[in-house]
């Protein structure tokens, strides 16, 4: 099993891949709005097909935003 579908059976949803400084914000909205957030970083061997080739070039930089309520 997969850490994504492992998170996603533990009642996480994802919502977002994003770098800074948007990643930030997302993460502080999410908290305001009553979420549980975790960043996982970047799996480019999980991404759907054709979305890899920008992640590859700053794979570090990534995080997928999972949220779930409190």
């Amino acid at each position: 099993m997969s850490e994504y579908s492992e998170l996603e059976s533990e009642g996480w949803e994802r919502r977002s891949v994003l770098d800074e400084p948007r990643l930030s914000e997302a993460v502080e909205l999410y908290e305001q709005l009553g979420f549980e957030v975790k960043q996982v970083p970047l799996d480019p061997e999980n991404m759907p097909e054709g979305c890899t080739a920008c992640y590859k070039q700053n794979i570090d930089k990534y995080r997928i935003i999972y949220v779930r309520k409190k």
